[in-house]
């Protein structure tokens, strides 16, 4: 046995020994054993870390690069290309050069200009990238197995345009999980769809949500919603019970679990001038006045620094009142976001004193009564702009005092009517506004409303989704709309002007019960809006979302549109927002 062991000691020094050295295959990866590469740099990459199987990196194979140019060239002869420059740091990060924009199931072909940087010398080659099909989880009731765009209009100047869509579909098994105090544990979606598609209806790049979701474990439970592109081009999500950052090539900046104490993190993220995410959550464990323990239900606002170190929070229960019920009970209770139930249509919501805690719309701590959508960061006074969907739109600042409030002033009491924004026309002459209805004027409050976003033009946007509109329900459901629409708001003189408008003329085709989306873009001057559960009650036939973006001014031209054929009937999209890997890269 000792021999045999000396033997085989010295057949691996001899073999060592007889090695090359390592250095001397250096930017050859070929040579030690992968495919051989296609031009001066190592082997493609592809789906580099795993959640983005249409983005790449061409491997630096030993080289040091300065800078690079990366083209991914449309398919066909219509085919929109992906152009972006790269900064070295992006190239030191994923120690290569990043490649977004793939095609799906295709030979793609990609044009990458580097400069070397011991010569300083240019180089450019062309690389082949053969991708896999979009892979998703097949459900019962699917018609398709992923969302796919309908191109209605592009404009000259907007074929380069690039929408990330971020939708879902209801799990089998989205109940399955609960708290035993309420809350939206059971809020759960799998798998989810988010994709960003070219303006010719390609998708281009794709999460495989796979990665992130599931329904065994609560950690895993959730709708990752909230998407925005930071600055530098990272995209923040939340999902559940965590908040998370990654680039768009995959790459996890962080991903963490919410603070200890609070839960069921949905709908919105945003990052701040301070350098900290605003995140709307609830509250575990909540003593109501009455001393029952409760879990909350969207109506808490917590502020986190870089570090993930709770720096602030805002409790709407103790700032608003969680008891008006103005509008909540003249809801159609068959919608209430991604909440569907098809055998209420037309029903409204009922309230009952001793309803059961949890994510059921009602009114009181321990049910959604709030509903918070979004969230705005208003630096000039550290302030917050929040959307709550079953209320209306309020300002609170860091002092927690209410500064305004944008919605039809019925049932707001003790102090908060005084809050209430009041309607005037471009003279600043008052309007005659009576139980939710405003006579003679084009001016109407936001009912149902998402995303209360400041535009930077001195003006507040608000997608108005239309349900509950004048407190009431129309006599037959194809009569309501959703709009796009704009206010400028006098904090001084506590008032209220509409500027801007899109969407009543679309009428029924374009309206959304629930979700949807609407963000102004200073350098086109548009304003992009996703009218996110378009076609909800089609049954049999699928739910069509529409990305519209319109010229912000008062011609309202509509510069791209394209048409969303969800997967399954009665499934909603939650946001739609542009995407610039100028900035990613």
């Amino acid at each position: 046995m000792k021999t045999r062991n000396v033997t085989t000691l010295a057949l691996l020094v001899g073999s060592l020994i007889a090695a090359p050295a390592f250095n001397a295959y250096a930017g050859k990866f070929a040579s030690t054993g992968g495919p051989p590469t296609q031009g001066q740099l190592g082997n493609v990459v592809i789906n580099p870390y795993d959640i983005a199987p249409l983005a790449a990196v061409i491997d630096l194979g030993g080289k040091r690069l300065l800078d690079a140019k990366v083209t991914v060239r449309g398919k066909g002869k219509d085919g929109r290309a992906i152009s972006y420059d790269v900064e070295r740091k992006n190239i030191l990060t994923h120690n290569g050069i990043p490649v977004f924009g793939l095609y799906a199931n295709h030979m793609n072909v990609v044009d990458v200009t580097y400069t070397l940087e011991e010569s300083g010398k240019q180089v450019s080659e062309t690389y082949k990238v053969q991708t896999q099909p979009i892979f998703t989880k097949a459900l019962d009731g699917m018609q398709r197995p992923y969302p796919e765009m309908e191109v209605k209009t592009v404009k000259k100047g907007f074929e380069d345009r690039l929408y990330l869509v971020n939708a879902s579909h209801r799990g089998t098994e989205s109940k399955s999980m609960t708290w035993a105090l309420g809350g939206a544990a059971n809020w759960n979606s799998f798998p989810s769809y988010n994709f960003v598609t070219d303006t010719q209806g390609e998708v281009r790049w794709y999460l495989n949500s796979l990665m992130f979701n599931g329904d065994e474990k609560l950690a895993h439970r959730g709708v990752l919603m909230g998407w925005h592109q930071m600055e530098n081009g990272d995209m923040i999500i939340a999902k559940g019970q965590s908040y998370m950052r990654y680039d768009l090539l995959g790459r996890k900046v962080f991903e963490r679990r919410l603070p200890r104490g609070y839960i069921d993190q949905s709908h919105e993220i945003i990052r701040t001038e301070r350098d900290t995410y605003m995140i709307r959550v609830a509250k575990k464990n909540y003593v109501r006045p009455d001393g029952k323990l409760v879990n909350t239900v969207r109506d808490h606002i917590i502020e986190v620094d870089e570090y993930g170190k709770l720096v602030e929070e805002w409790d709407l229960n103790m700032i608003l009142d969680p008891t008006r019920s103005s509008l909540i009970t003249v809801l159609d209770s068959s919608a209430v976001c991604l909440n569907i139930d098809m055998d209420k249509m037309g029903q409204k919501v009922e309230l009952e004193p001793d309803a059961p805690f949890g994510d059921e719309i009602g009114i009181g701590t321990g049910r959604n009564w709030a509903h918070v959508n979004s969230i705005a960061y208003d630096a000039s006074d550290d302030s917050i702009i929040l959307s709550l969907r079953h209320q209306g739109t309020v300002k609170i600042g860091r002092d927690k005092e209410v500064k305004w409030i944008l919605s039809a002033p019925e049932g707001w009491r003790n102090g908060f009517e005084d809050k209430v924004l009041t309607p005037v026309d471009s003279k600043g002459r008052k309007l005659n506004c009576e139980a939710g209805v405003c006579e003679d004027t084009d001016f109407d409050w936001s009912w149902t409303q998402h995303t209360a976003w400041l535009s930077g033009r001195g003006t507040l946007t608000v997608f108005d989704n239309g349900d509950g509109r004048g407190l009431d329900q129309p006599a037959m459901p194809s009569m309501k709309y959703s709009r796009g629409v704009e206010y400028k708001i006098n904090e001084k003189d506590m008032t209220v002007e509409q500027v801007w408008e899109y969407g009543k003329e679309r009428g029924y085709e374009w309206y959304s019960a629930v979700t949807s989306s609407i963000k102004y873009h200073a350098d086109t001057e548009t304003m992009v809006m996703f009218s996110g559960s378009a076609g909800l009650f089609n049954r049999p036939e699928v739910s069509t979302p529409w990305i519209t973006e319109v010229s912000a001014g008062q011609d309202k031209d509509v510069k791209v549109e394209m048409k969303m054929w969800h997967v399954s009937p009665s499934m909603a999209a939650y946001r739609a927002l542009v995407i610039d890997p100028d900035k990613a890269f």
